[in-house]
């Protein structure tokens, strides 16, 4: 299992657009991946699921990937997050 802290560097926070990419990206992987925020844990190749998640500015979350391609899914998720979803 990788593990990795994310923040939401993007001032608009986690919405649909976001939470699209999150999930496109995660399908790409075998990998079961999920984001945890507080004590909630969503499936990350769930849109619905990251959006629900309601992640604002400078929340921090607690991504997981579990299978053949996990660090390569974390890395590419933890890249979105890092370039605030192309939107800032």
């Amino acid at each position: 299992m990788t593990e990795k802290l994310l923040t939401v560097h993007n001032r608009a926070g986690i919405h649909a657009r976001p939470a699209a990419l999150i999930s496109q990206t995660a399908n790409k992987f075998t990998a079961e991946i999920s984001i945890e925020k507080d004590s909630t844990v969503v499936n990350a190749k769930s849109i619905m699921g990251v959006i629900t998640m309601a992640a604002g500015y400078n929340t921090i979350l607690k991504l997981r990937a579990d299978g053949p391609d996990e660090k390569q899914a974390v890395e590419e998720i933890f890249q979105l997050f890092e370039s605030k979803f192309e939107e800032d």
